[in-house]
């Protein structure tokens, strides 16, 4: 099966939202117009966390996908989450974002798992069934430690070894296991692409990947390039000035009660720097009080990220 090269930086961008509600496809284009045309982007995903792909209906999922699609006009490859818990029901939601032009696809963990955890084997079996019916390339999506739909590094290698999944978004938040794990992939796969998706644990990560599949990039993907470049390069001191220019920034954004409070954020910033035009979300997401605003609009100004549009 054909995959992908994202060997650079992957936005996982916002789904903008009307005051109603509705999703606002004009702004979402706009939005991947910006990003698909910046210096490092190697694709886009949508549906994801960052995109409250959960609190959008199947037939809006795909209309974002189509949307993104035509936007971008071919120059990024539009990479879909897929979110069903079912596995064959997932394949045929997969097979319907093909056809709407996406041309991958990140498989989310079955919902169930995250409370009741997974048997040997199902997760491995989940990305088969998915692929054989979708028939597109799929990204391994590894869930934080502390949840129970964290795959265990046998499960991981089985998962690699299946035709379909080229690359992993690594998101196990524990570095202790992502410093005795990323080798072992990188040893067994060499081809396979590692990605770190640890918005808040950037400096860490960004010296073992391939690329990072991360939210923050729908808001600094100029910081978030120039850090993984200094990453390539072995540069820790460089790195180092990266993380602490937008640190005051990964505060603002993601150093909240609620990791999924980083949704909002990302919206409020990126109305400051002129790319959406509100910060509406859908519940379950709630406004941020009215501070956060300032708090975005602060670290923006100390990481040097200004108006784009």
């Amino acid at each position: 099966m054909k995959s992908l090269d994202l060997r650079g930086l992957v936005p996982a961008c916002v789904t903008p939202f009307t005051e109603s509600g509705d999703v606002d496809h004009e702004a979402l284009a706009v939005h991947g117009r910006w990003l698909a045309g910046l210096p490092g982007v190697k694709g886009i995903v949508c549906n994801g966390h960052a995109g409250e792909g959960a609190s959008m209906t199947e037939t809006e999922r795909g209309d974002v996908v189509k949307t993104l699609v035509d936007a971008v006009e071919g120059k990024q490859p539009i990479i879909t989450g897929v979110i069903s818990d079912g596995s064959r029901v997932a394949g045929e939601e997969a097979k319907r974002y093909g056809e709407a032009g996406a041309a991958g696809v990140l498989l989310y963990p079955a919902h169930s798992w995250l409370r009741f955890g997974f048997q040997p084997g199902a997760a491995a079996d989940r990305y088969r069934i998915v692929g054989e019916i979708s028939g597109l390339p799929q990204i391994l999506f590894q869930y934080p430690d502390v949840t129970k739909a964290s795959y265990n590094l046998t499960e991981q290698l089985k998962i690699a070894e299946l035709d379909s999944v080229f690359a992993i978004k690594n998101g196990v938040r524990n570095m202790r296991r992502w410093d005795t794990e990323v080798p072992v992939l990188r040893k067994e796969f060499p081809d396979l692409q590692i990605l770190t998706c640890h918005d808040e644990y950037l400096l860490h990560t960004m010296f073992d990947v391939d690329g990072a599949l991360v939210g923050y990039g729908a808001l600094a993907p100029e910081g978030m390039w120039e850090l993984l470049q200094a990453g390539k390069r072995r540069d820790y001191p460089a790195a180092r000035a990266v993380h602490d220019r937008l640190l005051p920034l990964t505060k603002a954004v993601y150093h909240r009660g609620s990791h999924m409070e980083g949704s909002v954020a990302l919206k409020l910033g990126l109305v400051q720097r002129g790319v959406i035009p509100n910060a509406y979300v859908r519940s379950p997401l709630l406004p941020l009080a009215p501070e956060a605003d300032d708090e975005v609009a602060a670290a923006l100004a100390h990481a040097g990220l200004g108006k784009v549009l």
